[in-house]
């Protein structure tokens, strides 16, 4: 969310700004990830649980593509590929998708929901770093992701129940430097790209205040377009269907960990034996949709896409916040390392869904970095999330603390205070542009992954341009229009995701 790129850089420049720091770091980042725990927090968004949360298909023997992940990008792979072979009416593939947990219980699972792409924040770093064309169509592709994810949602008969909203998205400010940085990065992505750019308003003090009920010392605001849901519900529907629509050749094995892959072997030409915890399946296409947990399985990705812990939560609203909140979403500053993220609920108790709180847990966010461990939330992040909000809208503005309400869920048992529900997740962080594409080395297996905390503008379309590789469509379709391929891995691309070029990308102004 918000200014993923800088912000990020900025931390991390934090975090390695000694050599100790730096070393003890690299050894974490250098080990493992090992496969995700089997007693994660509870998310507020799995509950109550889609009726395949867990689901056993037979395993079968043989599959013509196995997907590893139940999240929005295995998703997305899973759904293109099959829709667009019986589109053709051409014979069905065998795909397989094994989820480790249940389904979609992973980073998919445990965001913020927002559909709300980083443009403005990040389009100087990538006209630098890329050059116009590249930050162009990388703008235009985060941009598409609140149409395609609507349609999907509309096409699949999720509208409903994924909550797909369209927001005012708001960024609120409570540091003048960083709001006169941000006013000059708005103006010169205006300059560059007005179409896309045309939703932007500026907002100083007095006004922001007014307009937006925010405590009196923000100092201004920045407001656009957005969009939100629900993404358990997205997903989860969506794997419903597609068990529904393809019965015979459909398969989803929750529960099942790949525990490792071996080949291609001589004996099996192009064929990979993909090993789980209830048997073995060959393949001829893997793809990796696992995101943190990437070199969990491929090893050479150790180091590249680096795991981080997130925290989030569910809290009841004050008692006098107004109804507008349930049309806007917020990104708050008050410090240059790490923001929080805020969007309100529909229905229900309409909750809101706060996370953030990154470098609040005193040590520059050190426990966060190669942390896969989401059987537990940072607790100095936590006690921040949960009593910040009246903070930001003002103690006047927040009102006395909301009640558990008739709307709310009773089937499951919430925490009764204003803060329902605590969780974590892990992200993917990413050292290097590329996050798509076949691997350089092994050209059967596939990964999309490491969006770095900005999957929900990412991932759904990655699966959709992964899809389309893996069935050889790339150079007959219009893939090349829309998909930057600056997103491609690629030898040279890997190569240069070093520590050092880590550090160079992130220190830089």
């Amino acid at each position: 969310m918000g200014n993923a790129i800088s912000i990020i850089r900025h931390a991390f420049t934090e975090l390695f700004d000694n050599v100790r720091t730096f070393q003890t770091l690299q050894r974490r980042i250098d080990t493992e990830p090992g496969l995700p725990v089997e007693n994660p927090t509870r998310s507020f968004w799995m509950y109550p649980p889609s009726p395949i949360a867990r689901h056993c298909s037979d395993l079968p023997q043989y599959a013509d593509v196995v997907v590893i992940g139940s999240g929005i990008t295995g998703t997305s792979v899973a759904r293109t590929l099959l829709d667009r072979v019986h589109a053709e009416g051409k014979q069905l593939p065998v795909l397989l998708m094994l989820e480790a947990r249940d389904a979609c219980s992973g980073a998919t699972g445990r965001n913020g929901g927002h559909i709300t792409p980083s443009l403005y924040q990040d389009f100087a770093i990538l006209r630098q770093d890329h050059g116009d064309a590249a930050a162009h169509k990388i703008i235009k592709f985060r941009l598409a992701h609140l149409h395609e994810l609507r349609r999907a949602a509309e096409e699949e008969g999720v509208f409903e129940q994924s909550q797909w909203r369209q927001v005012e998205t708001v960024d609120a400010f409570f540091n003048r430097d960083l709001f006169a940085k941000a006013k000059a990065q708005v103006q010169a992505y205006q300059q560059a790209l007005p179409s896309e750019a045309s939703y932007y308003r500026v907002y100083e003090s007095p006004e922001a205040i007014e307009k937006y009920d925010f405590a009196s010392d923000v100092v201004g605001s920045i407001a656009s377009g957005a969009g939100a849901l629900h993404p358990y519900n997205f997903v989860t529907g969506i794997l419903s269907n597609l068990l529904k629509r393809y019965p015979d050749n459909f398969f989803l094995c929750t529960n099942t960990p790949c525990t490792s892959i071996a080949g291609p072997e001589t004996s099996d030409p192009g064929l990979y034996t993909i090993i789980t915890s209830k048997g073995s399946v060959k393949t001829p296409h893997v793809i990796h949709a696992t995101n943190a947990w990437s070199s969990q399985l491929l090893t050479p990705m150790r180091g590249k896409i680096i795991p981080f812990l997130g925290n989030m939560t569910a809290q009841r609203p004050g008692q006098s916040i107004p109804p507008e909140t349930l049309q806007r979403s917020f990104i708050f500053y008050e410090i240059p390392v790490g923001y929080d993220y805020l969007t309100r609920l529909p229905n229900g108790g309409r909750e809101f869904i706060l996370g953030g709180g990154f470098a609040q847990e005193g040590d520059e966010g050190y426990a966060a970095v190669a942390n896969t461990d989401d059987s537990a939330y940072i607790k100095r992040v936590g006690a921040h999330l949960g009593g910040i909000l009246p903070r930001y809208f003002g103690e006047d503005n927040w009102g006395r603390e909301g009640q558990p309400s008739s709307e709310e869920d009773t089937s499951v048992e919430w925490a009764k205070g204003r803060v329902k529900a605590t969780w974590s997740g892990v992200l993917g962080i990413l050292r290097i542009c590329s996050h798509e594409a076949s691997i350089p080395t092994a050209p059967g297996e596939w990964i999309a992954a490491g969006y770095t905390g900005e999957g929900m503008v990412q991932a759904w379309m990655s699966g959709k341009a992964l899809a389309e590789m893996v069935l050889g469509r790339e150079r007959e379709g219009n893939l090349a229009e829309w998909f930057p391929d600056i997103l491609r891995v690629s030898t040279a691309r890997w190569k240069k995701a070093k520590p050092e070029a880590l550090l160079d990308f992130m220190s830089r102004d």
